[in-house]
């Protein structure tokens, strides 16, 4: 929440000093002196200023001229104040009932073109006509991403910041439709500013140094990231590609700064091992299963001896899953029978507690199969309430046509690779032949693809297709 905060802040800083010169084209004054809380008699400016601007009928000129200084108003206010002035927008310039009940007898009255239309306008709420005008600024579209970010963390159970949120959201969706975006290989030439930002923005694996990142971009690595034309210094999303020989099995030697790459030519296998949100006011629109698809294509364009595109996932909700499991007593004949089971799971309760249990040998040779059989069984788990896999990672993958295709053990010792999953991590396997038929099966009827090693013994080492060369990609 602090780096999201630092970044907001830094986003409305520069969108003042951009929108300051603004104001200065536009009409030639200075920025309102409103105090950053808001107090109520600042509050009533800005109503009546967002008020005026919603009444003018005149040229765009001067619409634009009032918009640009509600929003420059916005970005000076502190965390509160921009709260206060949420709250006017989501109380004051919501839809008026009255006006929607009366188009609603039209409409019924007539049937005419005329009342649909009047319909039409009496649903959309005036504040939406700020925001829309707010994103013909300079920067507006951003500041709009920017504001549903605040909203997202600030609404909780609001219900009137919230319906503020969902009109973002519709009109986000609209402008960010993944016909507009552009897909930027990103490289060591790519611009300080824009490589700054994917170290801010990494969500999985922390890049600790430049050093760090350069290796990220080194010959045998890809770097793509999602880009609007109206946000071209900021990345959407962004997904790190290691190209390999065979399937990877460890994240700490992917990210290990001293080792050599290797050609890309003789790489047989693209490992996708970090995708990150960069934007947290885009959560909800997504981009990352057109991202993936791109990227697979360019590559195989690039690298016509890539056979396997697969990822290198964690798996976030493995061990507050079976913590639950565990407190209910009800870990269920897994593995030798339920008697045998509630053994492992006070092994596993006591073993675990210690921060380095990893280490001692024995006990990680014990737990092994178990934890293996437990996290296949949770990945193979279909939460038909919610419509999706128990995992939010598993969840992305199989709705964009992934394979749930091996569990690596002992694959991330990091202490969140440790705390997430005990160390486990998983490869999805992308089949370019299958990736439309397994989204549509899992999206349909909650269809897991999963490889059958997986399913039948997790704990095993070879994999029925890694001894076809010829049919590298079959599960």
């Amino acid at each position: 929440m602090t780096n999201q905060r630092s970044l907001l802040n830094r986003s409305l800083h520069r969108l003042r000093r951009a929108w300051s010169e603004l104001n200065t084209s536009l009409r030639g004054e200075s920025a309102w002196n409103l105090s950053p809380e808001l107090p109520e008699s600042d509050l009533a400016f800005l109503r009546a200023r967002v008020q005026a601007c919603l009444a003018m009928t005149g040229a765009d000129y001067a619409r634009r001229a009032e918009a640009t200084r509600i929003g420059h108003a916005y970005a000076a206010l502190g965390a509160e104040g921009r709260r206060r002035f949420l709250m006017l927008l989501a109380t004051e310039f919501g839809t008026d009932d009255g006006a929607i009940d009366s188009a609603i007898d039209a409409w019924r009255a007539s049937r005419s073109p005329r009342a649909r239309e009047s319909l039409r306008e009496s649903l959309a709420s005036p504040r939406v006509r700020l925001l829309t005008l707010l994103n013909s600024l300079p920067e507006g579209i951003k500041f709009l991403v920017d504001m549903r970010g605040e909203l997202l963390d600030a609404a909780g159970g609001d219900e009137a910041l919230g319906e503020v949120e969902r009109d973002l959201k519709h009109l986000l969706h609209a402008w960010f439709d993944v016909g507009f975006l552009q897909l930027r290989r990103i490289d060591w030439n790519t611009p300080a500013a824009f490589l700054e930002k994917l170290i801010e923005y990494e969500a999985v694996h922390e890049i600790t140094s430049w050093q760090d990142l350069k290796h990220r971009l080194a010959s045998d690595r890809r770097l793509y990231a999602f880009v609007h034309p109206n946000m071209p210094d900021e990345p959407l999303i962004f997904v790190q590609v290691a190209l390999c020989r065979d399937l990877a099995a460890n994240v700490q030697t992917l990210l290990d700064t001293d080792a050599s790459p290797i050609p890309a030519e003789d790489a047989d296998t693209a490992i996708f091992y970090s995708i990150s949100n960069a934007q947290r006011g885009l959560a909800g629109i997504s981009f990352g299963n057109h991202l993936i698809r791109r990227v697979v294509n360019d590559l195989r364009q690039e690298l016509p001896g890539l056979r396997q595109f697969a990822t290198l996932s964690p798996i976030p909700g493995f061990a507050h899953w079976l913590g639950k499991l565990l407190a209910a007593g009800t870990g269920g004949p897994v593995d030798a029978g339920a008697e045998a089971l509630r053994d492992k799971e006070a092994l596993l309760l006591q073993g675990t507690a210690h921060p380095d249990w990893h280490r001692d040998a024995a006990l990680a040779a014990a737990l092994e199969p178990l934890l293996l059989r437990l996290c296949a069984r949770y990945l193979n788990e279909y939460d038909a309430g919610k419509r999706r896999a128990r995992d939010p990672v598993a969840h992305f993958h199989l709705g964009n046509g992934a394979i749930v295709a091996r569990l690596n053990w002992m694959a991330d010792t990091s202490p969140r690779g440790l705390s997430q999953s005990f160390g486990m991590m998983v490869n999805y396997l992308y089949d370019p032949r299958e990736i439309d038929a397994n989204s549509e099966n899992y999206s349909r009827s909650g269809q897991i693809a999963c490889a059958p090693a997986l399913r039948d013994n997790p704990a095993r080492r070879r994999w029925p297709w890694q001894a076809r060369p010829d049919d590298a990609t079959a599960p």
